[in-house]
């Protein structure tokens, strides 16, 4: 069985194609279009014509990729930068009706627990209690759980390119008075789930995404052409020493760094602030690097439960559920 899963973020879209006949999901081809919409958008704001038409081509063209690798109609679906969008539905019903493909907008709760099932099969039962810490350009999701699913989620705005638009755009590199405020909010946000963390007493601390891996490259850690199966550990005091690297350059320098990709660069030290916050309100000394996350548990859950939950994820007015937007797959 091929399946595929279409993510759409505030920077790019990517594909990934896999074959799930082992049970897991392993990736026969991958492929990204340019977004760029955290450019165009302001956090919280509506995408224009000009971000939609971008959207609705690169939905289109991984749409074809996917038929042509065998896939069918990919999992789509759209994190922050269009769920937070207030015409988020305007937005969605014209990529269906364009491409024939309806975005999801996952719930941050329910992102968080899909990406806490990723990190699960990923570090196994042996990882015992587990918590997760997943940061994205608008939210960052935390989640703690004994079995396959957590027992606890929670989804707070606290993502990299939100707080960098909120606290850091003023001056670059940012004021001491900048990175005050910063830190105070980030606290203010995660003192109750830090105080949840702490008290449930987690055996594994585990932290998924880009931010996080290109940070743990910044602190010491294995480059990622060195491929998934190296252990990669994010270190409190490591991180905490890359955050104050961070501070002291502007953005255009801290792309020289290791790990620090020119994308990145502007948010990757908002990034270490909540990172590193997070890890001290919860106690956390050093977590895993998952290469496995959001994607990987949407499909872990296609796999294991069949398309049935996928499909009850449909929102009201959705044209292809209800069969009135054609299948339109344009190429690239």
């Amino acid at each position: 069985m091929r399946v595929s899963v279409l993510d759409v973020g505030s920077r790019t879209a990517r594909l990934v194609v896999v074959d799930a006949d082992s049970g897991a999901p392993l990736p026969v081809h991958t492929a990204k279009w340019k977004l760029r919409l955290g450019e165009q958008v302001e956090p919280g704001g509506p995408l224009g014509e000009e971000s939609v038409e971008r959207l609705a081509h690169a939905v289109a063209s991984a749409a074809a990729t996917a038929e042509r690798w065998g896939a069918g109609r990919p999992l789509a679906f759209a994190t922050a930068v269009i769920r937070d969008a207030p015409n988020r539905q305007e937005v969605l019903r014209a990529v269906a009706v364009r491409t024939g493909v309806w975005l999801r907008t996952l719930p941050g709760e329910l992102e968080a627990e899909l990406t806490f099932l990723g990190a699960r099969r990923w570090l196994g039962w042996r990882a015992g209690p587990l918590v997760l810490m997943d940061i994205g350009g608008g939210s960052l999701e935390v989640a703690f759980g004994r079995g396959r699913l957590p027992d606890f989620a929670v989804s707070l705005p606290l993502g990299a390119h939100r707080l960098t638009h909120q606290y850091l755009a003023a001056d670059d590199p940012p004021s001491e008075q900048a990175l005050r405020d910063l830190r105070r909010q980030v606290r203010h946000q995660l003192r109750d789930v830090a105080a949840r963390i702490r008290w449930e007493g987690p055996r594994t601390a585990v932290a998924t995404s880009r931010t996080f891996q290109q940070l743990a490259r910044l602190a010491g850690e294995e480059p990622g052409r060195h491929g998934p199966f190296v252990d990669r550990t994010l270190r409190r005091s490591g991180l905490r020493e890359a955050r104050e690297r961070l501070a002291r350059l502007p953005a255009a320098e801290r792309a020289r760094l290791p790990g620090i990709s020119a994308p990145r660069a502007g948010q990757s030290l908002a990034g270490a602030v909540v990172g590193h916050t997070a890890m001290k309100l919860m106690g956390v000394k050093a977590a895993a690097v998952c290469p496995w996350a959001l994607r990987e548990g949407i499909l872990l859950r296609h796999i294991e439960d069949g398309s049935q939950w996928w499909d009850e994820l449909a929102e009201d007015g959705d044209p292809v559920a209800a069969g009135k937007a054609p299948l339109r797959v344009a190429t690239s």
